[in-house]
């Protein structure tokens, strides 16, 4: 999954980044450039969120599947 959302946050980023290069003056290029790379570093940010929430997630599954334990009873006086 890292690579699609390296690709996918490089082709957002990239595209965004020569729009704005271009409105702010024939800089095209170098708008793609730091597009990609903002872009591939949200991407990356984004999956990591996603994947601490589904371990803790997971984690929370698994701990009410647990059965309860009884509490010892104390043994009986004699």
């Amino acid at each position: 999954m890292g690579g699609t959302a390296n690709a996918a946050g490089c082709i957002k980023g990239a595209a965004v980044g020569a729009v704005a290069g271009h409105v702010a003056g024939r800089h095209s290029v170098v708008g793609a450039v730091g597009g990609c790379v903002v872009g591939r570093h949200m991407a990356k940010k984004k999956a990591r969120q996603q994947k601490e929430a589904a371990d803790q997630a997971a984690k929370a599954q698994a701990a009410q599947a647990r059965p309860v334990q009884p509490a010892a009873q104390p043994a009986p006086a004699r």
